[in-house]
């Protein structure tokens, strides 16, 4: 690439040199939970538009790369990781990375031939065409927030050709919630070698919600499908997902489907858990220092879609819900187009939310069911209201 101008954000901004191997991989939070990625690797341009609540997630792909993919998203795991090491060290840190590609690949568990550095160049421009416009962390001054993954990119090389790595800007908004510590947890190294990309999303929705809580987490099958940003069927997602909780994928976590008042569950709970605290707490700085997919629509495991149907055996299904706390955060289990209140435990007639854009991803209220005592919902000391969870504070 050419070198930067002087008016680039890289001349701007001091470096941080990537150093450190072996270091604890750590996930932001509000990637975790939110559709911020697709879940296939086929090219994807369909946006994702998602609601709930006062909290707004629109991603944008461009028909040139397609919409950055989770497999992508590893990137911002790694770089992240770095910031918050470094920080534990008292470093001084910075939204311009220079790194290695072999830092990088080795770190995620990757080959590093020539095949894969040609595959981290294409994941870097994805993550730099896809556009998100998010209400996430909002305030007084400001209600919407627009950027891309990575802000510029570059490789470094000598005049002679020789490779001497990668630079890349990181946008304001994942900086800030990296080194706000309260907005970031650790997760399992073998993520990683999780394939599919409905397991992978799965996962960082179980340690984001389930987190180390004894009883675990329950989600309504519907509402996941929402927040997954899933260009598949209802019905091709539950199957999916009714397919791992047979496999048992997801490090840490055990996974169960329960059905009742005609709902259906997914509950996680954790087992074994291998991650730990975010290590030293950090004070939040300010600044910084300075082709289209039509055919097929899959949603991202491993079998999906007309693959899902001719499934034959299926988990078995536990008649009512164990340890319910949908409760303990209000967007984890709802969403909705318009913005109402659409609580899957309320006692509503169901209704029809308003369409405000082509392929909006929202999610119709639940069937009425009958409510039940506010003792039997209610958050209990074992299950504190998230983020105060156990492992989710410094």
């Amino acid at each position: 690439m050419a070198a930067p101008s002087p008016g680039t954000e890289r001349n701007r901004l001091d470096a941080f040199i990537i150093t450190e191997e072996g270091i604890n991989p750590r996930d932001q939070r509000d990637l975790m939970e939110r559709p911020f990625f697709s879940l296939s690797k086929s090219r994807r341009t369909t946006p994702i538009l998602y609601k709930a609540r006062d909290v707004e997630v629109q991603v944008f792909g461009m028909p040139e790369h397609g919409m950055a993919t989770i497999w992508d998203a590893d990137f911002l795991i790694w770089a992240a990781s770095q910031i918050v090491a470094a920080e534990n060290r008292g470093l001084k840190t910075s939204r311009l990375l220079r790194f290695t590609p072999y830092q990088l690949l080795t770190a995620i568990g990757r080959a590093t031939g020539a095949t894969e550095y040609r595959l981290l160049k294409g994941a870097l421009s994805r993550l730099q065409s896809t556009v998100i416009a998010t209400t996430i962390r909002n305030n007084e001054h400001w209600r919407r927030q627009q950027f891309s993954w990575i802000n510029e990119w570059a490789e470094m090389k000598t005049r002679s050709g020789r490779n001497e790595g990668i630079e890349c800007v990181l946008p304001e908004w994942f900086y800030r919630g990296v080194v706000d510590r309260s907005l970031v947890l650790t997760i399992d190294p073998a993520y990683f070698q999780l394939k599919g990309g409905i397991e992978r999303w799965l996962y960082r929705i179980a340690r984001k919600h389930a987190g180390r809580q004894a009883r675990g987490w329950s989600f309504e099958i519907r509402h996941l499908h929402a927040k997954s940003g899933s260009l598949a069927r209802l019905s091709d997602f539950a199957l999916d997902i009714r397919r791992i909780a047979l496999r048992q994928p997801l490090p840490g976590y055990r996974l169960s489907i329960q059905r009742g008042d005609g709902r259906e569950l997914l509950h996680a709970e954790p087992v074994h858990l291998s991650t730990s605290f975010v290590d030293n707490a950090v004070t939040p700085v300010v600044t910084s220092g300075a082709k289209s997919v039509d055919t097929p629509v899959r949603s991202g495991a491993a079998n999906t879609g007309d693959q899902a149907h001719g499934f034959g055996k299926l988990p078995a299904y536990n008649n009512g819900f164990s340890s319910l706390n949908l409760y303990n955060l209000k967007e984890s289990n709802w969403c909705s187009a318009t913005g109402e209140r659409d609580h899957p435990l309320q006692t509503t007639k169901p209704h029809r939310p308003e369409t405000r854009f082509a392929n909006q991803t929202s999610c119709c209220s639940s069937p009425a069911v009958k409510s039940r005592s506010a003792k039997t919902h209610a958050p209990d000391s074992e299950n504190p209201p998230l983020p105060k969870a156990q492992d989710d504070m410094p």
